[in-house]
């Protein structure tokens, strides 16, 4: 198994919840975010993210004309 490479993640990572413990961890990110039925920051631009609305439904709605 390879090493996390958390901090070249978090070159790239847009999440603005500050006490997040998951930053640059996108294995457990993406583990955590699927649980609540949400997705990860680093999919939705920063003005959607910073919403913090990472609902399935707000995803939908941000890329379906983007096809």
């Amino acid at each position: 198994m390879k090493e996390c490479r958390a901090e070249k993640n978090l070159s790239f990572c847009n999440c603005s919840y500050e006490p997040c413990s998951r930053k640059g961890i996108c294995c457990e990110c993406l583990q955590y975010h699927w649980s609540q039925n949400e997705l990860p920051a680093c999919l939705f631009p920063d003005s959607v993210e910073r919403t913090y609305d990472r609902s399935l439904k707000r995803f939908l709605a941000v890329y379906k004309d983007k096809a």
